[in-house]
Order: structure tokens, then C-alpha cells, then sequence
């Protein structure tokens, strides 16, 4: 008999990565500060997409989800999410039409600004400072002052969620997404790349295709499946007293939902079964991901299944791989095999940035060819166990950075020092993002044309 469940029932368990706040009745004043705002999100939208997710689960979807590895105050602006999205529209473009399947997106973003850390201290030199550990909690700046845990960042962290949140729904439903404008998608710094060639090629049978249903009457202006989309928002549930208070029971059904996004994710540093995050993402009806990392056992992920998805409902539970490159093969089928035993439905997504981090030229880094790596690598496998390699998940940005290297314009380790942006860990730029999303729409294609084999086969 599964403990009752309560939104606070969480700090009762140990809990690991939370930041030590120096004012406790600060930091209780900003949580019942935070219980009184409005929600970020609504509960039917959580449900929508547990829907779409569950279309995942059975091979008729596929789910992109992408955004930046932390969100920061400081590049907060309506010019970098306008390209963020631009970047995720052509992703989903070019995988929609080379999977012919419809894309769930999901973006890393209007939340994501907690990060775990593997060391709680940072050095430099003979000075040792608290980690930073997102600017929900404290500054990026290597200063005392600016390295003490924050509770006031909160509310900044909800009224800048909040103000994202609007322009996405803008840009999603307003127009911004039309078909129409597939061509206007494009970055400028991305026009002369090979991937932007690629994609004004398929951007043009596009509007060719559109122009004919135009001419048998299906318009996107009185058609808004072609002018609209829908898009959702993730990130990691961290910070636990943010999450509490933004929990809110659904008016409809009276479960309870995080408000904060649509959906959260337990990260592979805090998924311990009998801990305090796994233990508050069992009671949200939100859609849960649940990172899968090299030490994660066959054993120990079927427990947190039957932790986090008693009901095994279709689309209530997201399984993200992040092994690297050359471990997905040794770990990832015993998982696969174990999961399928059971009968447990979930979706199979893969991390392929977060196994794949090296340091080069004093940065970190993550080798693209070892990103395209984990990708192939998770597509052999399932398509050698016969299951469903369901979606991707990347840390990715709109603007012109140079974190990652590799790419069809290639990024070497001397050009990491031009624009490495980033505040926690390395992101593919616009070019690179558009690169993976060519390389997952052909291996989408293969695995259609393999399925229909076996099924024909049978």
C-alpha cells in the first residue's frame, strides 16, 4: 500500500541537490508567496500532452524536446526566444515530413533554470565558493555575495516563466507557426550552411504540397492544424519548494498538477527511489521524465516505474537516455528487455548531450560526432529489440554559438573561446540542431520502412 500522498510529503524523504538557504523564514515567505500566484500552466494542457505522449508510446508520434541546458535572467529577451522557436519549428518541420508522423513538442524552457551540480563547491584558485546551481538559487558570478542561495530569485524565476509562456502561446497560436511562413524560418547566420540548403529544399515541396491543397480548398487560413501547433514546456523538477508551491489541485478532477510546466523531469543525480523528488512526482498528474544514466539498473528502473506510473497509463512516463556514445549499447538493451517483460508502457527518448561532455581548450564541450553517436546508436538498438525509439532530447539554442564543436561547419576547439554563451553546459547551435534533425528524420524513415517489412513479413 503506496503512503499517502501529500504536495509536502516530499520533506519527510532525504533529499539530495537542494540549496541551503541561509534565512528559513525567508525562504517560507517566498514559498507562500509563489502558493498565491496564478499557475503557469493549466491542467488540461497537461493532459493534452500526456495524450500526445501516449501517441508516442505507440509509434504513431514522435516527441523533440529541446531547449537550453539553464535558462538565465540575463539573456531573458523576446529576440532569443523568437529564434529559439524559430530553430525548434524547423526541427519539427523537417522531421514531421521525413517521419510522416505528427512531432510532440516539448521545450527545455519557462522553467528550466535549476541545475544539479556533481561537486556542491566550486575552486578557484585558493577561493572555494558554493556551486551555482541555476539562477533560481544564486549567481553565476564567482563572489560570495553573489554565490549565497537567494529565495527572492523565485519570484523572478515565476514572473520571467510567465512572461515566456506568453510569447510562446503567441507565437504557437498567433500565426508565427503557419506553414506558410516555412520558408521565413531560417536564421541568418545559417543561410549559407549545407543544413539550410537542405532545408529550403524541403521547405519548397512544402509550399509546392500547399499550394495544391490551397487549390482543392484546404487553406491554412480555415485550417488550423496548418497554422497553428502545439507547444509545450518542460524542466527539471529541483527545486522542490518551487514545485510544491506551485502544485495545484485541477477544478475539473481534483488531482493534483505542477503548475510550473507541463511537463518535469527527475534528473539522473536524484531519481533514488525512496528520496524526496521521485517521491513528489509520484503524486502530480503531469507527465514525468525520468533520466536513465550508465548506473541505472534493470531492477531499480522498474521500481521507479511502478513508483511513478502505478496505473501504466500510455504517456504518464518518459524514459530518457544518457549514457554516451559508446555505452548505449552495453547498457540500454537490458533496460529495454527488462521494461518490455513487464509490459510497461512508456516512452523511449534520447539524451544524447548530457553523456557526451568532455573538456577542451578550458571548456566544456560535447563533440557533435559523438552526439550523432548516441543517436545511431539508440536507434540500432531499438530497432534490433524491435521497440520504439520515440523521441530526442537536446540541449539546444537559437543564437550563434560556438560550445559545441564538430557540425557540417565544423567547430573546432580553438573557435570554443568565440561565442560560448552558456551558463551551465555546452548547447548545438542553430546549425547543429538542424543537422541532428536531417540525421533522426532519415533514421525515422529507415525504421518506418523496417517496421513495414516486418509487418509484412508477419
Amino acid at each position: 500500500m503506496a503512503q499517502k500522498w501529500s504536495p509536502d510529503s516530499w520533506r519527510s524523504k532525504p533529499a539530495l541537490q537542494l540549496p541551503e538557504y541561509p534565512d528559513a523564514a525567508a525562504l517560507a515567505a517566498t514559498e507562500a508567496r509563489l502558493a498565491s500566484f496564478p499557475p503557469l500552466v493549466f491542467a488540461g494542457e497537461a493532459r493534452a500532452l500526456k495524450d500526445d505522449l501516449a501517441r508516442v508510446c505507440r509509434g504513431e508520434a514522435f516527441l523533440m524536446q529541446g531547449g537550453d541546458c539553464a535558462e538565465s535572467f540575463a539573456e531573458h529577451g523576446a529576440d532569443n526566444i523568437r529564434d529559439f522557436f524559430r530553430v525548434f519549428l524547423q526541427m519539427a518541420v523537417v522531421l514531421t515530413f521525413g517521419a510522416s508522423k505528427p512531432v510532440v513538442k516539448v521545450g527545455r524552457i519557462a522553467g528550466q533554470f535549476a541545475k544539479p551540480r556533481s561537486s556542491g563547491m566550486e575552486t578557484q584558485g585558493d577561493v572555494s565558493l558554493p556551486s551555482y546551481k541555476g539562477d533560481v538559487v544564486n549567481g553565476i558570478e564567482f563572489d560570495e555575495t553573489s554565490r549565497i542561495p537567494d529565495p527572492e530569485r523565485q519570484i523572478m524565476a515565476y514572473r520571467q516563466s510567465a512572461a515566456t509562456l506568453n510569447l510562446l502561446r503567441a507565437f504557437a497560436q498567433g500565426g508565427y507557426a503557419n506553414l506558410n511562413h516555412v520558408h521565413q524560418w531560417t536564421l541568418d547566420f545559417v543561410k549559407n550552411s549545407p543544413q539550410a540548403e537542405k532545408y529550403a529544399e524541403l521547405a519548397d515541396r512544402i509550399s509546392e504540397t500547399l499550394g495544391f491543397m490551397r487549390a482543392v480548398g484546404m487553406d491554412p487560413e480555415n485550417n488550423p492544424k496548418l497554422r497553428e501547433t502545439d507547444f509545450y514546456t518542460s524542466h527539471e523538477a529541483l527545486l522542490l519548494g518551487y514545485e510544491e508551491a506551485l502544485t495545484r489541485d485541477d477544478s475539473i478532477t481534483g488531482q493534483p498538477y505542477a503548475t510550473s510546466g507541463h511537463m518535469i523531469w527527475i534528473g539522473d543525480r536524484t531519481r533514488q527511489a525512496d528520496h524526496a523528488h521521485v517521491e513528489y512526482c509520484r503524486g502530480v498528474n503531469n507527465p514525468i521524465g525520468l533520466k536513465c544514466g550508465p548506473t541505472t539498473t534493470a531492477d531499480g528502473l522498474l521500481e521507479l516505474i511502478d513508483i511513478l506510473s502505478p496505473e501504466n497509463e500510455p504517456g504518464r512516463l518518459t524514459l530518457i537516455a544518457r549514457f554516451g556514445h559508446d555505452k548505449v549499447e552495453h547498457h540500454l538493451p537490458e533496460l529495454i528487455r527488462a521494461v518490455q517483460r513487464e509490459g510497461k508502457n512508456i516512452v523511449w527518448s534520447c539524451d544524447p548531450m548530457h553523456g557526451n561532455t568532455i573538456s577542451a581548450a578550458g571548456y566544456k564541450t560535447r563533440p557533435f560526432e559523438r552526439v550523432i553517436g548516441e543517436v545511431n546508436s539508440f536507434f540500432d538498438v531499438h530497432n534490433a529489440e524491435g521497440t520504439i525509439a520515440g523521441g530526442v532530447h537536446v540541449e539546444m539554442t537559437g543564437k550563434d554559438v560556438t560550445e559545441c564543436t564538430g557540425g557540417a561547419r565544423a567547430v573546432t576547439d580553438d573557435d570554443l573561446g568565440n561565442r560560448y554563451h552558456t551558463h551551465c553546459d555546452p548547447r548545438l547551435n542553430a546549425d547543429q540542431s538542424l543537422e541532428l534533425a536531417f540525421l533522426v528524420a532519415d533514421r525515422l524513415k529507415k525504421s518506418g520502412r523496417t517496421a513495414s517489412g516486418k509487418q509484412e513479413a508477419a
